[in-house]
């Protein structure tokens, strides 16, 4: 694959720069260490994110097609071993039989309207790189229009795909929900035909044991969820699946306002008959941080932007396009059980963020800190600091992460016998790029403003990606 563009025309940004892939895979040890590595975390941090081995054309290449590529920080008694590798999925092993591409990835999406038949292997292929699931002492790589893909810790070989006993008759979600109280893990998949949504549980023990369709009027793109003790959140939003609008030139898959937002709750082994939904105003819910039961409510907060464009993102970074409506917010939905009446507001309406998490041990319980990550606005959408807000003060610390160095998705990793929500330490991955150097920053929870207790020079280039996840010890 060659990503040298020859025209503007040809010019993309998800190919350049720190988006650019890279083909070798590395073991790393005895890396140079800015501070302390803490010996108080055990564990695993990962990244998985798109990783092209070939592009079938440079110009309408769009960041979600991408191999998948999951780069790991081994930390261990105050030591770190960096490792990437690719997720060796099916259709990656055909392209590399093959020599080139085979699949168009989101661009075929625009080619219904010219009679485009798909591939004999199959219309999309799992590219395993969105995000990652640890559960029942297993890692999985995602993407939520496939079977799920079982690794290996701490090597990150490849398993294969995992279809739980044959039971997995759906796509699987790139953001399942593991209930650490009850080791259930909650999952779904959206379809643009029907069913176009699908509901299972997975019980500690890595069977499901629950699986239920559930109505929904047309098929949308449903990127997560959330859960609390007793019920699951789906989000009903506007970005619809349309043969038709395909067919005469439009878009097979687009923003659709007029489709308005959900929220629909449904008992944790409920079926479609149970699901109570919330209309809220119109917009777009990427990440959800958490949910939680209070009284008659289930609060839900997550990055809430009033808009989205995916299927355009080329074309926007491209032409350097940043929309605010399409950045998130810290936004909080309150539904009530009982009255069937629903509240919204903003928990933070100054700072433009997401890839929102928390402490993962109280995922589905009331938490007080929620973890992001800032957009800068002026530098084409990337993140330029970390955010910790708080719900009991309702303000949020910033942890700057320095001009011209950039950030992604911070993880938390709870210390060795933790007392508290926040005692631990947000890991992530930062490309310096006044240096071209990346880096794996360890940030102290409790003292977040401060400087990162470490930061790990990695020899290799980490590549931006998507989701980061935190696989501790057992």
């Amino acid at each position: 694959m060659s990503t040298q563009m020859k025209t503007e025309e040809e010019f993309n940004p998800y190919l350049s720069g720190n988006y650019a892939p890279v083909m070798d895979e590395h073991v790393w040890e005895d890396m140079e260490v800015i501070g302390e590595i803490p010996k108080d975390i055990s564990g695993n941090f990962l990244r998985i994110g798109p990783n092209p081995v070939y592009v079938p054309d440079v110009a309408t290449y769009h960041i979600f097609d991408g191999d998948g590529m999951i780069h790991g920080v081994e930390i261990k008694d105050g030591k770190a071993t960096y490792r990437n590798k690719f997720v060796d999925t099916e259709g990656l092993r055909l392209e590399r039989e093959k020599g080139t591409w085979i699949w168009k990835g989101m661009a075929s999406m625009a080619d219904l309207a010219k009679g485009v038949a798909p591939p004999e292997e199959g219309l999309m292929k799992n590219t395993a790189n969105t995000a990652m699931v640890y559960h029942s002492n297993t890692l999985y790589a995602l993407m939520e229009a496939a079977p799920p893909h079982e690794m290996k810790l701490p090597s990150l070989e490849t398993v294969g795909e995992h279809d739980f006993n044959g039971k997995l008759t759906h796509p699987f979600t790139a953001h399942p929900k593991v209930d650490a109280v009850t080791g259930e893990m909650i999952t779904f998949g959206y379809s643009p035909m029907p069913p176009y949504l699908t509901y299972s549980v997975i019980n500690p023990e890595g069977e499901i044991v629950h699986t239920a369709p559930i109505t929904m009027p047309k098929g949308i793109m449903m990127h997560d969820c959330a859960i609390t003790e007793n019920h699951t959140i789906f989000l009903d939003t506007p970005i619809t699946f349309d043969f038709q609008r395909a067919m005469e030139g439009g878009l097979m898959l687009d923003w659709e306002p007029e489709n308005g937002t959900r929220l629909g709750v449904v008992p944790r082994m409920g079926s479609d008959e149970d699901v109570k939904w919330f209309d809220v105003d119109t917009s777009m819910c990427f990440h959800v941080a958490n949910a939680w039961e209070e009284g008659d409510e289930i609060v839900v907060q997550a990055s809430r932007s009033l808009k989205s464009n995916v299927a355009s993102a080329t074309e926007n970074a491209r032409e350097g396009v940043v929309d605010p409506d399409e950045m998130g917010k810290l936004y909080e939905w309150r539904l009530n059980m009982k009255t069937g009446e629903s509240s919204e507001r903003y928990l933070n309406d100054v700072h433009h963020c997401d890839f929102t998490r928390i402490n993962d041990d109280l995922m589905g319980r009331k938490t007080r800190y929620i973890y992001a990550s800032r957009f800068d606005l002026d530098h084409g959408a990337k993140f330029n600091a970390e955010l910790k807000y708080d719900n009991e003060s309702e303000t949020v610390q910033v942890h700057e992460l320095g001009a011209g160095r950039w950030g992604g998705e911070g993880v938390f990793a709870k210390r060795h016998g933790a007392a508290a929500e926040d005692d631990g330490y947000v890991v992530l991955f930062v490309w310096d790029e006044n240096e071209q150097q990346s880096e794996c920053v360890i940030i102290d929870a409790q003292n977040f403003e401060a400087d990162p207790v470490a930061r790990i020079k990695i020899p290799s280039r980490v590549p931006f990606g998507f989701h980061a996840g935190w696989a501790p010890d057992a």
